[in-house]
């Protein structure tokens, strides 16, 4: 490899493995034990990918002994192939971790699909009339939520299905537990309801928002709930006295939402930069109270966004492929990415050593950073 080619080697480049699907990646997921990642595509199908690198980062870098300058050099063989599962429908299948290295998927079908780390799948008893349009499941109690756009069914241990007697018929295509498992978020229409799930189902509180959820992310103690709105816009709502606010202004469906706990702070796409707040000072009354400048405006829309689990940084994938890692509350800003095909999904793996991402063009990707990068 000459030396221009070598000058012209972007981060992803050097640290990412990549495949291509046949289809756009709709969503990614890590295993709970961090030792594999799910890639979703539009055409129904779910690709896995082990963690383990044959040639990780350490492995490729040099220090120059006169100099000190530290280089890595390009991976010499191409990563081990994803493994490809059947079609599970029409559109992107639902997923959700389960067990240790497994997933969850949803079907068009109505079922509910274990799929192992080595890609074979086996029915559950989980069962309803029409297709499963998400899925959340929760380690902690052992309980899974499903939903056909319309209606919300839980299952307890993979067991019988039970229906949410919700009183509505507003779609519900989003979904997500509680980090303890004891409640539910459900996205009804233009407003989302919680639940309480640990015992016999009850409805602890319905909250009206100006457009429909496509996203929600509850805060790593519980406490707080966000959910990117379908027009412009991000909900919040604190579970411990009730209020709620909307911090509206978005130019776009706000499709990511993230909590970082090393910064006390929520993170969110759908404008020209990094959208962040403090939580030391929730935006309850407005968008500009206790607002982060993360990251560089610009001119290409952020479509999603990450939280490092352990440090106070934030990645961003935008619309152009640009993928950048920022430090939350700064403007200096880490390029891993500068172009591509836009950038669908990201995810941090539980340890913050992988980032996932995948791409409108059917890219899924597993970036590794060296440990000595973020310090």
């Amino acid at each position: 490899m000459n030396q221009q080619t070598m000058q012209n080697l972007t981060l992803f480049d050097l640290l990412a493995r990549s495949w291509r699907r046949p289809s756009a990646i709709a969503d990614l997921c890590f295993s709970a034990d961090g030792s594999t990642v799910a890639f979703t595509s539009v055409d129904g199908t779910v690709a896995i990918a082990a963690i383990a690198d044959q040639e990780p980062p350490e492995s490729r870098i040099r220090v120059s002994g006169d100099l000190g300058q530290t280089t890595i050099r390009p991976r010499e063989k191409p990563p081990m192939p994803l493994i490809a599962t059947a079609t599970f429908g029409d559109g992107d299948a639902p997923l959700a971790a389960y067990l240790h290295s497994g997933f969850l998927i949803g079907t068009a079908a109505g079922e509910a699909v274990r799929l192992t780390a080595d890609g074979e799948g086996a029915k559950t008893p989980i069962k309803i009339e029409g297709p499963i349009v998400a899925i959340d499941h929760s380690a902690r109690t052992a309980v899974t939520a499903v939903s056909d756009g319309r209606d919300v069914f839980l299952s307890r241990d993979l067991g019988d299905v039970t229906k949410l007697e919700c009183g509505s018929t507003s779609s519900t295509d989003a979904l997500a537990f509680s980090p303890g498992g004891r409640r539910l978020a459900c996205g009804l229409g233009n407003g989302l309801s919680i639940w309480a799930v640990e015992g016999p189902a009850s409805l602890i509180r319905d909250f009206v928002f100006p457009a429909r959820p496509i996203s929600i992310r509850w805060s790593g103690d519980g406490t707080w709930l966000a959910s990117g709105l379908e027009t412009g816009g991000v909900a919040l709502i604190n579970l411990a006295d009730g209020l709620s606010g909307v911090i509206a202004g978005f130019p776009s469906p706000v499709r990511a939402v993230c909590w970082s706990q090393p910064a006390n702070a929520l993170l969110a796409s759908g404008a020209f930069r990094i959208a962040g707040w403090s939580m030391t000072a929730p935006p309850l009354d407005g968008e500009s109270a206790g607002a982060l400048e993360t990251g560089r405006a610009g001119l290409v829309l952020v479509e999603t966004v990450a939280a490092h689990p352990e440090k106070k940084l934030v990645a961003a994938g935008y619309a152009n492929g640009r993928i950048t890692v920022a430090q939350i509350g700064g403007r200096d800003e880490l390029l891993v990415r500068p172009l591509g095909s836009g950038v669908t999904a990201l995810a941090w793996s539980g340890d913050g050593r992988h980032l996932a991402a995948g791409m409108v063009d059917g890219t899924a990707a597993i970036i590794t950073f060296p440990g000595q990068m973020f310090k």
